[in-house]
């Protein structure tokens, strides 16, 4: 994890160690936001991993969808062909 990403996930940690135990298991999806925001900015690091997270929390709602809502694997940079102008 990046330096910037590990400060960023310091409230993601605060939240999981304070309010997370009073919460309680309501969560519309698996694996839960919190755990979706930590391994979004492990795989890819803090801008990317931020906004998958903010998304991730924006789908959750009494409208949104629920179940299995992995993170995405980063791209492969090798994936895409060397383009020569």
């Amino acid at each position: 994890m990046t330096p910037l990403a590990f400060v960023i996930s310091l409230p993601v940690r605060a939240y999981r160690k304070v309010f997370s135990p009073f919460v309680g298991h309501n969560c519309r999806y698996q694996p839960t936001c919190s755990a979706y925001a930590m391994e979004a900015l492990e795989k890819h690091g803090a801008i990317k991993g931020t906004w998958l997270a903010i998304r991730r929390i924006g789908r959750c709602h009494p409208l949104g969808g629920m179940g299995y809502d992995p993170v995405p694997e980063p791209k492969s940079k090798s994936a895409t062909p060397d383009r020569k102008a």
